[in-house]
């Protein structure tokens, strides 16, 4: 099907590391998965210790007013560290996993599968985000989440807008065809990679995303542009920016990606 003018424009993307990245969408104002603690190490309930080593790229005074956090968990600090909760205080809506809505308090909504929210945009008319599937590491949605939890993704849509997915933590390429059978093509893929790994989990097997699954993501998506974050500055992201980069030319998709304005 073709593409309208308007849903070809591509709209600037603003990473900050990690799995923050900041956009404007029909009026409104996105921040996903919101990480803005030093370099240090955080240790996690019940899982392994988490170490970040290099700062965000900017904080959050920086932004001005966010109107909605696309938030793929809670329970994870690489996802949401203390300056990421701090921040939700002064945000009208955080989406996320029906748990997190339950745990994050009134202001967060969870979404479950292909549930849909549908937002006021400033001039007019309305933003869908639709809940998509998605699996933090490998195999079963059912056993992995035992280890790992629940994870969602975002898929965003309006009239006259391009076609956003948002991946969220997600190690699953059969997630990623299921949401492409209801949405695809897409405009634009922020897809989470870094192929993160703990040896005691899953047999070291990632648990996101590495960089080949990101450009075979890319390719079921029909990804006319993909923005990838969460593939650095902590120390369990095994695949960066220099895997990715050879991993789409690899795959023939170099000019699909786009890495985003920084600081």
């Amino acid at each position: 099907m073709a593409l309208s003018e308007t849903t070809r424009e591509q709209f600037p993307v603003r990473v900050f590391g990690g799995p923050t990245a900041f956009f404007e969408y029909g009026g409104l104002r996105f921040l996903t998965d919101p990480t803005f603690d030093a370099p240090g190490d955080y240790p996690a309930s019940g899982g392994p210790l988490l170490t970040k080593t290099a700062p965000s790229t900017g904080n959050p005074t920086e932004l001005g007013p966010v109107d909605v956090v696309l938030l793929s968990h809670d329970e994870h600090a690489d996802n949401l560290d203390r300056s990421g909760r701090a921040l939700l205080a002064d945000v009208p809506l955080t989406l996320t996993t029906p748990g997190g809505g339950k745990r994050l308090g009134a202001k967060a909504t969870g979404l479950a599968d292909w549930e849909s929210v549908e937002l006021d945009r400033p001039d007019g008319g309305t933003v869908t985000v639709t809940g998509v599937p998605a699996v933090h590491g490998p195999g079963p949605r059912e056993e992995v989440e035992a280890f790992t939890g629940q994870v969602v993704g975002f898929v965003l849509t309006g009239d006259g807008l391009p076609t956003v997915y948002v991946s969220g933590d997600n190690a699953s390429l059969d997630a990623v065809r299921e949401t492409a059978d209801r949405f695809g093509p897409v405009d634009t893929a922020v897809l989470f990679a870094g192929a993160p790994r703990f040896a005691a989990l899953f047999d070291g097997e990632p648990l996101v995303l590495d960089s080949a699954m990101a450009a075979e993501a890319t390719r079921i998506l029909g990804a006319r542009r993909v923005v990838p974050v969460h593939y650095d500055s902590w120390t369990h992201f095994t695949e960066g920016h220099d895997e990715l980069a050879a991993a789409f030319a690899a795959a023939g998709l170099t000019d699909r990606l786009d890495w985003g304005q920084r600081g």
